[in-house]
Parts: C-alpha cells; structure tokens; sequence
C-alpha cells in the first residue's frame, strides 16, 4: 500500500520534481560535491601527484595562520567592520524603506533605480568614484580643504580614516538593494492595521514604532543572521581595490581574505587558504547556530530556524 501511494504521488507531482531538478543540481555541483576539496586543508598539495595522493600533514596549514603574528589584527578588523557593516546598513536600509513607504510613492519607480543602481557597480569602478573624493590633491575633499584654508589629508597614508571610509561605501553599495527587499515586505502589511491605528489617534512615529518595525522584525533578524554567518568573511574587492592593497592601511583594512591571498601568492600553498576556509566557515556556522538559539529564546517568530 506505501509503495503504491508513493508511485501515486510521483505520477502525480512529477512536473514539479521536473522543475526542481535544475536547481537540485546546480545545488549539488556548486554546494555539495565542492566538500571532497576539504581535504586540501589537510594536504601538502602536490601537483605531481594530485590533490587526493598528496602527502597528509594533518593540522599544518591551519599552525600557519593562529602562529601568525598578524591573525589578531586581521581576525579584529574582519569581525569590526563586519560588525559595523551590518549595524550600519540594517538601520539605514530600514530607514530608506520607512521613507519609500509613506513619502515615497509618487516617485517608486525613479526612487527605486537609483537606490538599486550603486549594486550593480563594481569595486573597480567605485575605487575610481573613491579616489576622485579623497585623492590628496585632486580630490573633491582635499581641494574643499583648500578652499577653506585648511591643510589636505592624505587618506591613503591615514588608516585612522577608513573605518568611515569603509562603512560609508559598504553603505553607498548595498543600502538600496536591502531598502528595496524591506520596501517589499512593508506591501504586505495589512493596511487595516494602520487604519485602526487612525482611529486609536496613534501618530506616525507610533505607527512605524509599533506595526512597521515590528512586521518587518522577521525580516530584519533573518538578513542579520545571514550577515553574522558571514562575519568572518570580507568582501576581497572591496578590500583590496578601495584601499590599492596598501600596506600603510593594514592596521584597519587588512582582513582574513586580502592576507590568505596575498599568502597564496606568495608561497603558493592552496592547502593553507583552504584550511582558513574551513575555519571561517566552521565559525560562521557557530555563529549562526548561537545566534538563532539566542533570537529564538527571547522570540521564537524572530528565528531563522
């Protein structure tokens, strides 16, 4: 009886497991089968031998990176500015699309396009938009300095700066695209929930306070998790091409991924970059893990899982 009631149910959805299966693959080549190349992290790679007869070195690669003299800062800036990347653009991201919602309306279309349009910029292209701002001599600062009398800042010689810097035009980025994701759950909120909140005389700051902020709550706590998951990742182009990869700013903008790739170029060992992989990725799991039982104990609708 099972198995013809299985059969049944096959006949009968077929067409969608037919839809699902592209998905499923793509899943399978770019998220699952990747796993077997974990071994590298334990591996003296040797290209004449191949990946999986390399000589086993057991926790080597990964003594290279915590016998660093450079993992505190590097792990200290990863964490810090992904920290305030995530603070940053989750309130204002949530601003714009409070913004959108009640003032917005009459221009989504023009308003959207532009908030939108900074993400599909690259990190190359920005460097240069980076570099018209701050350049010590031609920069639009620097020379706004001068006009007022006041001395120019070489920024790419001050690393005290780019924490702003950096923040800033992490925010430029991907402000809009999050506004917009926020923008699209605003429109599925009831509007007879601010319509009973006009006739309970609520004001407007009530009103977001009390039915905007709390609908979006689950979206909000979903996109955070999803960003501490990748805590100890960084954005390589962002890092490498907005700062030019220089060595005067490594006190604040070197992070784990521009120090494993400027290690791999220098020594060549994929073992060693893929055992920092699996550390990060170890970590974010953790984090993920620990932040979602946290956000479930204090409310259980503001979980991920």
């Amino acid at each position: 009886m099972k198995k013809n009631k299985v059969l049944k149910d096959l006949r009968r959805k077929y067409p969608l497991l037919i839809l699902a299966l592209p998905g499923v693959l793509l899943i399978l080549a770019f998220n699952y089968l990747p796993l077997t190349g974990l071994v590298i992290a334990f591996k003296n790679v040797d290209y004449s031998k191949g990946i999986f007869a390399s000589d086993w070195v057991g926790f080597k690669n990964f003594e290279f990176f915590f016998k660093s003299f450079d993992a505190f800062r590097i792990t200290r800036n990863t964490l810090v500015l992904n920290l305030l990347f995530i603070v940053f653009s989750t309130v204002i991201s949530v601003t714009i699309a409070i913004m959108l919602y009640y003032v917005g309306k009459n221009m989504l279309k023009v308003t959207q396009t532009v908030l939108f349009l900074p993400y599909l910029v690259s990190w190359i292209v920005a460097s240069y938009a980076l570099e018209a701002f701050i350049d010590s001599r031609n920069g639009v600062i620097n020379q706004s300095l001068s006009a007022i009398g006041a001395e120019s800042v070489n920024f790419y010689y001050q690393p005290n700066y780019w924490y702003v810097i950096l923040v800033i035009c992490y925010v430029w980025k991907v402000a809009g695209y999050y506004s917009i994701l926020y923008y699209t759950r605003l429109l599925s909120i009831d509007p007879t929930l601010y319509e009973a909140a006009d006739i309970d005389g609520a004001t407007t700051w009530q009103k977001i306070r009390y039915i905007t902020i709390y609908m979006l709550r689950p979206m909000i706590v979903m996109l955070v998790l999803l960003g501490i998951g990748n805590i100890f990742y960084s954005d390589f182009g962002m890092f490498y091409f907005l700062t030019r990869d220089n060595g005067m700013l490594y006190p604040v903008t070197d992070v784990i991924d521009t120090y494993i790739y400027r290690a791999l170029r220098t020594i060549n060992n994929p073992g060693m970059g893929a055992a920092v992989g699996l550390v990060q990725s170890v970590l974010g799991f953790i984090l993920v893990v620990s932040a979602n039982a946290i956000s479930k104990k204090i409310d259980e609708e503001g979980s991920l899982f």
